[in-house]
This record gives structure tokens, sequence and C-alpha cells, in this order.
């Protein structure tokens, strides 16, 4: 199945003058992780404090391209210029998950959503993270396998405020968007679950 991920490639190759600069001026790897966990949980809590604030709309999907590119920009320092650490391994993953969390629990406060439908699709998310990481604990390799990987989330979620910011009419259909997207988190796992077995 397509997913944006396959787009990484390229997205790098964008972000490369800026990774460089970054490079020369001394910054870490851990310190764009960090950056991005503190952007996530800011953001994340704007969206829980105003949930009908239409500049927070409009705010979301600028900020989730911001963090595909944090996250993008921390992966080329560390593995371009010698930036790997063992904390950099646990900030990164770590980071992603409790950013995933801060950024997309709040759906589930949305006008007329439903917090149980949030919460699945947070633990759902969560566990397409856990089912690409833990192949690597079995000498396997690091599964990124859609529909519904970290940047999949990210466009589906991004577009939806877009539009919701254009037209608010259009927020009753979080309900069944994050019913949509929890599924497709769950076949996510299974496929990865099931790519890493045919190594």
């Amino acid at each position: 199945m397509v997913s944006v991920y396959d787009l990484k490639t390229r997205f790098q190759a964008l972000l490369r003058p800026l990774v460089l600069r970054l490079a020369g001026w001394g910054v870490t790897p851990n310190a764009i992780t960090v950056l991005a966990l503190i952007l996530s949980l800011a953001v994340g809590i704007w969206l829980f404090l105003a949930p009908e604030c239409r500049i927070v709309y409009f705010a979301y999907p600028v900020f989730l391209f911001v963090r595909m590119a944090l996250n993008a920009i921390d992966g080329m320092l560390a593995r371009e210029f010698e930036g790997k650490t063992r904390l950099g391994a646990f900030l990164n993953e770590i980071g992603d998950i409790l950013s995933d969390a801060a950024l997309y629990l709040p759906l589930g406060f949305l006008p007329g959503a439903s917090p149980a439908l949030g919460s699945v699709f947070v633990v759902m998310a969560i566990s397409t993270e856990f089912c690409g990481l833990i192949p690597q604990t079995q000498g396997m390799s690091r599964r990124y396998d859609g529909p519904m990987g970290k940047s999949d989330r990210a466009l589906v979620v991004g577009v939806f405020f877009f539009v919701a910011g254009i037209w608010p009419g259009v927020l009753p259909a979080v309900n069944p968007i994050l019913a949509v997207l929890g599924l497709l988190c769950a076949v996510t796992c299974f496929r990865r679950v099931e790519k890493a077995l045919q190594e």
C-alpha cells in the first residue's frame, strides 16, 4: 500500500541545505527531537484549551508539516554528521509516541467529538509505532509499512483541520474520521507484523 513515507527521500533532499547549516551551527539531533516534542505538547494543549478556535485549526496542518520536517532533520543530523547517541535512540522513539499522544488526543474534545474514539485512535497510532519497533528486537528491520504510518496520520489530520478552518461545518465528521483512522492503524499493525515475519 502507498504511504506518504515513500516520499521521504525527496523530502530529505529539500531539507538538506537547512540540515547542513544546522550542523555547521553545532545543533544536535537530540536538540531537534526535544524541540519537536515541546512544540507538539504546546500545540496539543492549545487545541485542547481552544477546541473551537479556527486559528488553531489553520495552525495544526502547518505545525504537522513542521513536525515532519523536524523528524527528518534530526535523523539526517544523526546519520550524516555522526550525531547518533544511545540517548538519541530513546529520545527519538519516546518523543514520537508522546508527540502523537499530545497532538491527537485533543481531537476527541472537538465540538461533537467522541473522547472514546479519539482515545482509541491514539492507542492504535501508538501501537503502529511499537509494531514497527519490536521487529528490531528480534533481529529484523524497523518497519515503516502503511497504510497509516506517522506521516499518513499527519496528512489526514492536517487536511481535516485545514478544511475545518475554512468550513467549520465539517467538524461533525470527526467521529467517522477517527473511527477510520483507528481501523487503518490496526491494518498497519497487522501489515508491519506480517512483513517482519516474512523477513
